[in-house]
Formats: C-alpha cells, structure tokens, sequence
C-alpha cells in the first residue's frame, strides 16, 4: 500500500486541479486505501471509444491529468503541425478538459481549433471533414450518467479511429511523463457559430427532406446540447418550431429530471410523452445529451409509444432509398441491428452491407453510402452526394424522421401505418434487447468463454442452427467478442460486452410473416410473446 499511496503523492504533484487535489490529499490524511485503490490500481483505458468514465482524481478516472496525457499522447501521433478540432459538451468538466486540449496540443506544435461554445457531437465530427483537419476530438460521455466524462478523438476522414491507431495513441499516452512539465500553447482558433454551425445547417438542409411540412413535433433534448441546434435546423429547414419540454430543454449537468440521460431507459421518456398527449402532437423527438443519437414517438392506443431504434432504422432505410438516384448506392448497418434493412435493400436493388457494432465501421462500410443506422437509435442520413456527418447525427436524423412523417401525413398515413405496410412487404421484424450490468467486468468475460466451451443447442425451442464467432473475423469483418446464434423459425440473438459500460447486451430478433394488413395485430402479439420466451431463456443460461 505504500507503493499505492506513493503514486497517489505522485500524482497530487502534477494536478492542476484544486478540486481533485483536495479529493485525493483528504484519501491520503485519512488513509482511505480502500479508495486509493479504487483509483490507483487501474487505469481508464484508451480504445476505438476514446476514454470515457466517472470524474475524480487518478489514473482510473476522468480528470485534467487524465485529459493531459491523452491530448499529449494524440499530439504525439500526430506531430507538429498538424490541425485539431476540438468540441464540447454541457456535462461538468467539459469545456475545462476541451481547453486543457487545446493548450496541450499548441504547445506541443499543432494547429488547433476549439469550439466557442458547447455544441452537439455531431456538429464536431462535421467540422473535421468541413475545416479538411488531421484529426478531432469530442469532450463528452454522450448518454451515461451525471458522475460521467469522457473523449473521443475522430480522424481526418471525419470518423471515429479505429485499430491500429487506438493501440498507437494508447502507447503514446503511456510515454508521456508528469503533466506540469508539459509545454502549455495559448494560441488557437476560436470556432464561432457561423464559422461551423451555419454550415453544418447548411448541409443537414440538403438531406432528401421533400417538401411537407405540416406537422406538430413535441422535442426534449434531456437536459442536453441540441435544444437551439435542433430548432434552428427545424425553422431553416421550414417546419414549425416544435413544442419543447421546458424542464429538459436548458443543457444541464446534473440531468434532474431523469435517472439516466438516455432516451432508452425506463422513465426517461416520460415529460415528452405526457405533453405530447396534452399538446396532440404527431410525433415525439428526443436526443441524448450530445444530440448523436434520436429517438422517435409515435401516436397509439390514445396515447404514444416510442418506436426501437431498428423499427426507425427500417423506416429512414426505405426512404432515404426511395428518395436517392445514385446507381450504386449503399445502405449499411451493425451486426446487432435488424436484418430488415438488407431485405429492403434488396427490393429496392440497393447494395447492403454489415459491420461491426460503432458508426466507426458503419461509416466505413464502402463507397457511396446514402444511410447507415444501428439500434442503439444511431442514424447517419445523407443524399447522392454523400454522408454530410460520418457519425451518428442526432439532428439530421430528426429532420429526416419529421419529413417522412409529414409526408406521411399528405395521404393521411402515420409511422404506424408505415410500419405495418413494412411488416407485410417483408415480414414483421421485432427486436429486443436484454443488458446485464454488472459490478465486477470478470463475470462478463466468464460468461463469454462459457458461452464458446458450452454453446446452446436451443433457446425457447428454437433449434440453434448455426452459431458465428466474430473473434474469427467472421464475414471479413475485423475481430471483435460477439456471438450470434441464428435459430429456427427465422430468429437470432447477438451477444457481446458493451465497449463503453460494464454490461453484458444480448440483441434478440424474431421474424413473424404477414400475409395482410389485417393480420399485422396478431403479428404483432405473437412476435411479442416470442421475444419474452427467448429472452427468459437467455436470461437462464448468462447465469448473471
């Protein structure tokens, strides 16, 4: 323990930060080595997802000397010169680790561009492309909890890194020594809003959007960043200003109103669906706090229902399809996500490809993508000019999603009615997730390796009719730990570790045929019934 509370004084010597500093000088006068360890005895890791994880001072948590090293380590594999673009949440900390950025990558020699203000992800994955950069970097922890930071760097082409470059980064931050030593620049290019934001404006306006516009939207964007972004999209691109939950509008850390700032979890939705019911709304709209992600409500059994991200994925698929001309477009989307849209892509005699979970391998999937979606209400929307965003965009997705309702609406259709014309065309696709979070990440890695030793002949009576193995690379996609089991009577279930939180994420799907339109309800219960039987039985054999 002594080597342990060595590096914690260590440590205390190059802080920065009065905050951390007197967090970790009160742990060491009351010799709280249980909490020492706690933050000394490991270390965030740097991968594809950058870093991410809970603020407090040492290795194994967000703090300034954290953001140090990683922008001393990005300047490092990059090299004098080269220009940043730097961008920023709302969440505590964030524009305090964006500068620190800034003063550690001039001072090492390098170019760099901050945001003047928080702005949503996608706004920064924008401009790296936009301002031709070498690189980005986006303080944020998107959708994970208060306590929560984090920093995901982007490479020149506008993406997310990916291996190598995550392993070369990592081993450069591992090389850099205390942090008061490092030399410390003043001189960057401040980004104002019309600078960036008026472009990016400009480019989700030339999405496929058509020419409808009458529509009554009820939005939140939780406590987060894309509020006014999300709005001035709206009014450029001529809808009525949608009607904002007031007490998640205004960008707030602590995020009161909720228990996770995630659309997906339980209660999150709630302020938006009980003022879409008094309003009488057409469609409900959220984002997460950095505004990458979109979820969509919709209007049923007199109240409102949010739609899985896999059932808006198959409704944007089949109208950004129908409504581009490229003779060789691409539609793309992750291996745990509906196999819906490779069927409409063939209808539509439209290329479709699978990745690897993260839009850092959807966005890389092939030439001319027009869409690419994962389920995790992750779209990137773009025309036969391309992806304007090569990351999720929570604001292009919104527009897109209000266009096709509004057009709906022209000949009296809604989603739902989208949706049901869908499931006879192709089948009715139902998913559902099943996530175990756990507290020690060791009983994820045994579950995996128990799942390959003993893999399952059957899940709820379905037979198991093949079983994938993605360490392999399977599919030629690189390796990555996932399982896929594809079972009897057209269903599959997806398993793999969460890249960014310390849970276990099962991906079900079950496959109903649909003969008419009048027999899309008891689809509907059926397929409902099927993924509450698998899910019970997957739930039995994770034994977590």
């Amino acid at each position: 323990m002594e080597e342990l509370r060595e590096r914690a004084r260590a440590w205390l010597a190059q802080d920065p930060d009065p905050a951390t500093r007197e967090e970790l000088a009160d742990l060491l006068a009351r010799g709280d080595d249980a909490a020492l360890a706690d933050r000394f005895e490991g270390k965030l890791e740097f991968g594809t997802a950058g870093l991410r994880g809970e603020l407090g001072a040492g290795p194994g948590r967000m703090n300034r000397v954290t953001v140090m090293r990683a922008a001393a380590g990005l300047a490092a594999r990059l090299g004098a010169g080269r220009h940043v673009v730097i961008g920023y949440d709302a969440r505590h900390m964030s524009s305090t680790f964006a500068r620190d950025s800034a003063a550690v990558l001039t001072g090492a020699g390098l170019r760099v561009s901050l945001m003047a203000e928080h702005w949503p992800t996608p706004v920064l994955a924008f401009a790296v492309r936009h301002l031709g950069a070498d690189a980005g970097v986006m303080v944020t922890a998107s959708h994970n909890p208060p306590r929560d930071n984090g920093y995901k760097v982007y490479w020149g082409d506008g993406a997310q890194i990916v291996p190598p470059l995550d392993t070369e980064i990592s081993a450069a931050i591992d090389s850099v020594g205390a942090v008061d030593r490092l030399p410390l620049g003043s001189r960057w290019e401040t980004l104002t809003d019309a600078a960036i934001v008026e472009p990016y404006l400009a480019a989700v306006r030339s999405l496929p959007l058509g020419s409808a516009r009458d529509l009554k939207v009820v939005y939140t964007p939780l406590h987060g960043v894309g509020g006014e972004l999300l709005l001035r999209a709206f009014a450029a691109a001529g809808f009525a200003e949608p009607v904002p939950v007031e007490a998640q509008f205004t960008p707030d850390p602590d995020f009161p109103t909720v228990a996770f700032p995630n659309p997906e979890e339980p209660g999150a939705m709630d302020l938006a669906l009980g003022l879409a019911a008094r309003a009488g709304a057409d469609l409900i709209i959220a984002n997460d706090p950095d505004a990458d992600r979109c979820a969509v409500g919709v209007p049923a059994d007199g109240g409102f229902r949010m739609l899985t991200g896999d059932e808006v994925g198959g409704l944007l698929g089949e109208y950004v399809i129908t409504r581009t001309s490229a003779p060789d477009r691409l539609v793309a989307a992750s291996i745990v996500s509906s196999s819906l849209l490779g069927k409409i892509a063939a209808a539509h005699g439209v290329r479709h490809a699978e990745t690897l979970t993260g839009f850092k391998w959807i966005v890389k999937a092939g030439d001319g993508m027009v869409f690419g979606y994962e389920e995790a209400l992750g779209y990137t929307v773009g025309s036969d000019e391309g992806l304007p965003v090569r990351d999720k965009d929570g604001i292009g997705a919104a527009l897109t999603v209000a266009a096709l309702a509004a057009s709906a609406a022209t000949e009296g259709r809604t989603l739902s009615d989208l949706l049901d014309d869908q499931a006879v065309r192709y089948g009715l696709h139902a998913t559902s997730p099943l996530s175990v979070r756990v507290a020690d990440l060791s009983l994820i890695t045994d579950a995996m390796t128990r799942l390959r030793a003993t893999p399952p002949t059957e899940l709820a009576g379905r037979r198991v009719l093949s079983t994938d193995d993605f360490t392999t690379g399977l599919d030629g996609l690189p390796p990555t730990d996932a399982l896929r089991y594809v079972l009897s009577g057209d269903a599959r279930v997806i398993i793999r570790p969460s890249g960014t939180e310390p849970k276990l994420k099962c991906y079900l799907e079950v496959v109903v045929p649909v003969p008419t339109s009048e027999d899309v309800p008891q689809a509907r219960r059926q397929a409902s019934h099927d993924l509450d039987t698998l899910k019970s039985d997957l739930s039995r054999l994770l034994h977590l």
